[in-house]
């Protein structure tokens, strides 16, 4: 049965009582309440998350298995390592971090995807995460070409743990090219896991896998508990820690 939540009192219970496979909502852990920073710094910790459309109540899910991306398993396709050597060479191409989340949020909820109509993030999810990032724990990584924001994705941090929410792309590899930057940056600041939520094929290309909740909740446990990370800033090491040298010449060294 699934527990409603009735007020900010009402906690959110554990994600091993999310509803089993064999159920209408697999994964569905409880519906109701609201999108406050304080519940969804309760969800995440729990290894929960928001996920409804609109006119329905807020949903929390915890699916199983889990869908993540280690950063130490990440691969880095032959083609793409070039395409960032030129997109870093350039002086028209900027990665960022932080710069406009608000705006990689809405592009998230209103960038149209091949084969999706609609979208799961609502206006008001849309604010509660602008919200949360302002309090520091929502990220944005974000792919500019020519002035413009072309591609990116937004997820939450706690700790040591990342938690990707969703990307968009205008441009071709705009959002690759900020994943990768995210998995660089996750390497050289010691974050182990990306919870991806949900499987892709995409992911899966790029060294995703799924895990049984309990292994992906021990990795919850441990990465929140880790310092909070200061320093969002951008710079080369990032792309450093991939093994990719924006100084190299790729035509010369291929």
């Amino acid at each position: 049965m699934i527990r409603w939540l009735r007020d900010a009192q009402d906690p959110l219970p554990p994600a091993r009582r999310a509803l089993a496979a064999d159920s209408e909502a697999p994964g569905l852990v409880a519906a109701g309440g609201e999108l406050t920073s304080a519940r969804l710094a309760e969800a995440y910790a729990k290894g929960i998350f928001p996920w409804y459309s609109e006119g329905q109540p807020i949903l929390w899910w915890s699916p199983e298995p889990r869908m993540v991306l280690l950063p130490s398993e990440f691969e880095l396709t032959r083609s793409l390592r070039k395409t960032i050597r030129r997109f870093a060479r350039r002086s028209d191409c900027a990665l960022r971090i932080d710069h406009d989340c608000r705006a990689v949020i809405t592009a998230c909820a209103t960038t149209p995807r091949q084969g999706e109509s609609g979208t799961w993030i609502v206006g008001e999810m849309i604010e509660a995460y602008a919200a949360w990032h302002d309090a520091g724990h929502v990220h944005s990584f974000e792919t500019w070409i020519d002035g413009e924001l072309a591609g990116g994705l937004y997820g939450v941090c706690v700790g040591r743990m990342f938690f990707g929410e969703s990307m968009f792309t205008r441009r071709t590899d705009a959002s690759k090219i900020a994943l990768t930057a995210l998995v660089g940056f996750c390497l050289d600041r010691g974050i182990e896991t990306i919870d991806c939520q949900q499987r892709t094929s995409h992911l899966a290309s790029l060294g995703g896998r799924e895990l049984r909740r309990a292994e992906f909740l021990r990795r919850v446990d441990k990465g929140i508990a880790g310092p909070a990370i200061a320093d969002w800033t951008y710079d080369l090491r990032i792309w450093r820690r991939l093994g990719i040298d924006p100084a190299v010449d790729e035509d010369r060294h291929p």
